[in-house]
C-alpha cells in the first residue's frame, strides 16, 4: 500500500492523517443556495402574440380590418360591428368609409342669414314709349293740382307705439276671419281710431265753402280710403265710419277695395268723403307728405310698422325694449286747421291706438 504521506511504499506505518482529496473541476458551477424567499405571487406566463387586436370600442378587430380602417381614415370607435359578438368586419369598415365620403360630398347646410336679397326687377315695357294719358290719371292729377293751388297745406307727424295693437291682431285674426268672413288687417284699427278722434276735433272733419265764406262741420265721419289699383289711386268711401265697429269697418274696407281692383266701383262709392286715410306704409314708406283732397281739410297718412328700440316707462322705471312703431302724418289746410289743432288730433289718435282697447270688439 502506498504511504499515506508520500503515496509511495516506505515500509513504515504513516501516522499522518490522510489529506482530503481535492474536489474535481466541474463544467458548471453549483448554484448558490437560495435565500428564503417571500411568498411568491402567481407566475406570469407571457401571452402569445395575438392574431387580432381590440378596436377602440372594445370590439374584436383583426389586423387586416385595422389596416383597412387606417388606409380609409375610419375611426373604429365609431363603427358598429355586424359580426359575431359585435366583431367589426371588413364590410363594416368599407361601409363607414363610403358614408364618410358621401357626407363630405354633400353640400353643407347654409348658415341662417339675416341679410336680405335684392329683388329681381324686370324692365317695364313702357320704357321708351309715348302714350296718351289715361282719363283717370288726368282726373287725379287735376284734383291734386287744384287742391295744392287752393289750400295752404302742411304736415305734422307723430310716432306711435302699436305693439299692443299688433299683438291683439295676431291673437284674434284667425277667429276673426272664421267669424266675420274677412281678414283682419291693421287698417280697420286706424280707421276706427281716426273716426273716433274726428268726433272730438270737428275742425279736422270740415269743409271750407270759399264762395259762401262759410265753414261746414260735418256731423258724420265718411272716411275715404286710398286704394292702389292698376288704373291709379282711387278713394272709395266708408260711409258713417264713426258708427261702425272693427268688424264693420273691416268688411266695408274689403268690399270697397275688391270693387276697385275688379273695376266695379260706382261713382257714388267714390264720393262724399269728409276725411281721407292713405296707408302709404303698406308699400314700405315710413311716412309721406300726402296732399289733402279737394273739399276736405285734412288727410291722415299711415307709415310702415317697423320694429325699433324704444324708451318705455314702467312702474319699475325707464327701460328700452323692441317695439312695433309707426309714423302718422296729418296733412291739413292751414286756412282752417292750425298746427295746434293738428297736434291735438294726432295725439288723440295716438292715444287710442296705443291703448289698444279693442278686446271686446275682437271677441277676446
Amino acid at each position: 500500500a502506498g504511504c499515506r504521506c508520500t503515496g509511495r511504499r516506505c515500509g513504515r506505518t504513516c501516522t499522518r492523517p490522510p489529506s482530503k482529496p481535492l474536489p474535481r473541476a466541474s463544467s458548471s458551477p453549483k448554484p448558490a443556495p437560495a435565500a428564503p424567499a417571500p411568498v411568491a405571487a402567481a407566475p406570469v406566463t407571457p401571452a402569445p402574440a395575438p392574431a387580432a387586436t381590440s378596436g377602440d370600442d372594445g370590439a374584436y378587430v383583426t389586423p387586416l380590418v385595422r389596416k383597412l380602417a387606417a388606409e380609409n381614415g375610419v375611426d373604429l370607435g365609431t363603427v358598429k360591428g355586424t359580426g359575431v359578438g359585435g366583431r367589426i368586419r371588413k364590410q363594416d369598415v368599407l361601409a363607414a368609409a363610403e358614408a364618410a365620403k358621401a357626407a363630405a360630398a354633400a353640400p353643407a347646410p347654409a348658415a341662417p342669414s339675416t341679410a336680405k336679397k335684392a329683388p329681381t326687377l324686370e324692365a317695364s315695357p313702357l320704357r321708351g314709349q309715348t302714350v296718351k294719358m289715361p282719363r283717370i290719371r288726368k282726373v287725379i292729377g287735376d284734383n291734386m293740382v287744384k287742391a295744392l293751388h287752393e289750400q295752404a297745406q302742411l304736415s305734422s307727424v307723430v310716432e306711435v307705439d302699436v305693439t299692443r295693437l299688433m299683438r291683439l291682431r295676431t291673437q284674434a285674426k284667425d277667429s276673426f276671419a272664421a267669424r266675420e268672413g274677412v281678414k283682419l288687417s291693421p287698417m280697420p284699427f286706424y280707421v276706427k281710431a281716426a273716426a273716433q278722434a274726428l268726433k272730438a276735433h270737428p275742425a279736422v272733419n270740415a269743409r271750407i265753402n270759399v264762395e259762401e265764406g262759410t265753414i261746414t262741420y260735418f256731423d258724420t265721419e265718411n272716411v275715404g280710403i286710398a286704394v292702389d289699383s292698376e288704373k291709379g289711386l282711387m278713394t272709395p268711401v266708408i260711409k258713417h265710419a264713426g258708427d261702425l265697429n272693427i268688424a264693420g269697418i273691416a268688411k266695408a274696407t274689403a268690399e270697397l277695395a275688391g270693387k276697385v281692383r275688379a273695376n266695379k266701383i260706382t261713382p257714388d262709392e267714390l264720393s262724399g268723403a269728409t276725411f281721407t286715410i292713405s296707408n302709404t306704409g303698406s308699400r314700405g314708406a315710413l311716412f309721406d307728405t300726402i296732399i289733402v283732397p279737394p273739399n276736405q281739410v285734412a288727410i291722415l297718412g299711415i307709415g310702415a310698422t317697423v320694429k325699433r328700440p324704444a324708451v318705455i316707462e314702467t312702474e319699475e322705471g325707464t327701460v328700452i325694449g323692441v317695439r312695433d312703431m309707426t309714423y302718422l302724418t296729418l296733412s291739413y289746410d292751414h286756412r282752417l286747421v292750425d298746427g295746434a289743432d293738428a297736434a291735438r288730433y294726432l295725439t288723440a289718435v295716438k292715444a287710442i291706438l296705443e291703448a289698444g282697447e279693442f278686446e271686446v270688439e275682437l271677441g277676446l
